[in-house]
């Protein structure tokens, strides 16, 4: 898609390409296009970048999304890059972002390729990676039975057996929270259980069993998780295994600008989902611990306003210091 207004040519130093984009967004799920309506109704020239590698690829439906609830994820996004398409300040690129760096003005992109972007501000909608145990089986039955979120996956196994694989107090956090949708859970922490003997005590009082044994293989039929299978031979008939097992960031680029952290690796940002680095925001789940794809496009809209008001800003600036020359101009003419 091609900007439906001109590029911005104002003189930046040598060495540095003109300033054509007013924001530069790294991620096209649903933050990142979300940002970019918002944006581009805005008027403001909007790049999304993104490699289609979406975090819930597996996954067969989303849930929680007021009118999208059991929409196949990539319908979602179908859906919301051909409702951008109307708009000729926006343009989608399926090109991976090598580097990000703050120049003159805002910040400068660098594309796979070698490409070299100017714009205002830059939003990170870059997501993270969920770490998978390496479980024989897990990866065939990942998204039909082995899940993270139960808020995401919890109502199509309620009132069925299931699991947790996790250990300490994330791991027995998880089990207790799914007693609200299954009273059948047990925690599997394949080896030490690393609970001390209140967090045992409890589990045991709400009648969690704790397996420590090792698994050696998940089971099923159809596709479908039926079994799990632990080192002294012992199979647990278990329907869904929720995963407490971690996170990390998707991509370097945080750590490259110098963000700031949470301790649980996610990106510190402020009310209106600016980072540490001012002009850099960052939404969906690179920055927040409800991750749900509802909260990620508000956090995504969220951002889109704060910037747009500063570019709303920093234009009336401009036309002020314009006028004012104009005015100036007259005066000594007469």
């Amino acid at each position: 898609m091609r900007s439906g207004r001109s590029p911005d040519r104002r003189q930046t130093p040598q060495g540095h390409p003109p300033i054509r984009w007013d924001v530069v967004v790294v991620g096209g799920g649903p933050a990142g296009l979300s940002a970019a309506l918002v944006l581009g109704r805005c008027r403001r020239r909007v790049l999304v970048c993104d490699m289609g590698r979406p975090r819930n690829t597996r996954a067969r439906a989303l849930h929680g999304f007021l009118t999208r609830d059991g929409l196949p994820p990539a319908r979602l996004l179908d859906i919301a890059r051909a409702q951008l398409r109307r708009y000729p300040n926006v343009e989608l690129r399926a090109v991976e972002v090598k580097g990000v760096c703050t120049a003159p003005g805002g910040f400068e992109t660098t594309l796979a390729g070698g490409a070299h972007l100017r714009s205002r501000f830059v939003l990170l909608a870059t997501g993270v990676v969920d770490q998978l145990p390496p479980v024989p089986g897990l990866q065939e039955f990942y998204g039909r039975g082995v899940y993270h979120c139960p808020y995401c996956d919890g109502w199509e196994m309620r009132d069925r057996p299931l699991a947790v694989y996790g250990r300490g107090k994330n791991g027995a956090g998880l089990a207790q929270e799914l007693l609200d949708w299954s009273g059948d859970v047990v925690l599997c922490s394949d080896g030490p259980a690393r609970l001390n003997a209140a967090q045992r005590e409890r589990l045991a009082a709400l009648g969690i069993a704790v397996h420590e044994q090792r698994i050696t293989e998940l089971r099923g039929r159809w596709g479908r998780l039926t079994r799990i299978v632990l080192a002294d031979g012992s199979r647990l008939a278990r329907d869904g295994l929720f995963l407490s097992t971690g996170q990390h960031q998707r991509s370097p680029l945080p750590r490259q600008l110098g963000c700031v952290l949470t301790p649980k690796g996610a990106l510190k940002t402020g009310r209106l989902e600016m980072t540490s680095v001012p002009g850099l925001y960052a939404a969906g789940d690179c920055s927040r611990d409800v991750q749900l794809v509802v909260i990620a496009a508000a956090e995504g809209a969220r951002a889109a306003f704060a910037m747009n008001t500063e570019l709303i800003k920093e234009g009336l600036a401009r036309r002020l210091r314009s006028r004012s020359r104009r005015a100036a101009r007259r005066s000594s003419a007469r």
